[in-house]
C-alpha cells in the first residue's frame, strides 16, 4: 500500500490547534511538505516548528482570517503563484450553536462565506496545479450533521449540508484529472468545540458537565469520545496514493454514532 507523501505539498486550514493541527502532524509524518493556514501568526510559528521533518521536508505558514474571505483569496493567490498544492485540507471552526429558529440571517451569510465561499476560493486557486501534476486531494472536514442534523446546531447543520453538496459536485468534475474530493464527518471528538458544546448544554439543562459528557458518550456505540488522531488518520489516508479510487464520499469517523447506513 502506497502511503508515502514524499514530495507532496499540503495546505492545511485551521491548523494551529485541534483537528487541523492533528492532520498537519500526520501528513508531515508521511513526508508531506506542510503549509499551515490560519489567522494567528504566533501560533502558526509554534505549530510549524513542531512538525516532523524526518523525511527531509520543509514546513511554512500563511496568515489569513477566514472570517474575511478577501484575506483568504489574497493569501492563496500569493501562495499558488509560486507553489503547487497537491493536498488541500478545508477545515474551519463551525458556527456558534443554537436553534435554527433563533438564528439571525447574518449568521447564515457569515457561515456561508466562511465555509463554502472560502472552500471555493481555495479550490479554484489550487486546481490548476493539481491538474498539471495529475494528482490532487481536496479533503473537507465537515460534520456528521450532513447525514442527520444535530440538535442545537441549526446554522451549522445548514451550512455543512451545503458544503457536502458542493464537494460532491466538484468531485464529479475533477476526477478525470486524478483529483479526488472527499469529506470527513467527525462525531464527538475531544476538541475545544466539543467542550464548549457540553458546557452550554449543561448550563441550559442545570446538569453537571460530567453528567452531560457521560450521557453523550452513551450515545456512541464505541462508548467513548473520539481522539483528534483518529480524524487525522482518516485524512492522511485519503491524501495518499492508496486512496486514489475513493472519490465523492462523506465518511463518518464517529464510533458508530450516526444512525444511518
Amino acid at each position: 500500500m502506497d502511503l508515502s507523501l514524499n514530495g507532496r505539498e499540503a495546505l492545511i486550514c485551521g491548523s494551529t490547534q485541534g483537528i487541523g493541527l492533528g492532520i498537519a502532524q500526520e501528513l508531515a509524518l508521511l513526508g508531506a511538505n506542510c503549509t499551515l493556514f490560519a489567522r494567528n501568526e504566533a501560533q502558526l510559528k509554534e505549530s510549524v516548528a513542531g512538525l516532523s521533518c524526518r523525511e527531509g521536508q520543509y514546513h511554512r505558514y500563511r496568515v489569513a482570517d477566514f472570517s474575511v474571505p478577501a484575506q483568504v483569496k489574497d493569501a492563496i493567490t500569493e501562495h499558488t503563484r509560486d507553489n503547487t498544492v497537491h493536498i488541500l485540507i478545508n477545515n474551519t471552526g463551525g458556527p456558534a450553536p443554537g436553534p435554527v429558529t433563533d438564528a439571525a440571517t447574518e449568521a447564515f451569510v457569515n457561515a456561508f462565506l466562511q465555509h463554502l465561499v472560502n472552500n471555493q476560493v481555495l479550490a479554484q486557486a489550487v486546481l490548476p496545479g493539481m491538474k498539471a501534476a495529475g494528482f490532487g486531494r481536496i479533503i473537507n472536514v465537515i460534520s456528521t450533521s450532513v447525514r442527520i442534523p444535530l440538535k442545537n446546531l441549526g446554522v451549522s447543520n445548514t451550512i455543512r449540508g451545503a458544503v457536502a453538496s458542493w464537494a460532491k459536485s466538484l468531485s464529479n468534475e475533477v476526477a478525470h484529472h486524478g483529483i479526488t474530493v472527499n469529506n470527513i464527518l467527525p462525531g464527538f471528538i475531544r476538541t475545544g468545540r466539543l467542550d464548549s458544546l457540553i458546557r452550554q448544554i449543561a448550563a441550559g439543562s442545570g446538569k453537571e458537565v460530567e453528567e452531560v459528557a457521560a450521557g453523550m458518550e452513551k450515545e456512541v456505540p464505541a462508548g467513548r469520545f473520539g481522539e483528534i488522531r483518529e480524524i487525522a488518520a482518516m485524512a492522511a489516508f485519503l491524501a495518499t496514493p492508496a486512496a486514489s479510487y475513493v472519490n465523492g464520499t462523506s465518511i463518518p469517523v464517529d464510533g458508530g454514532r450516526t444512525g444511518s447506513i
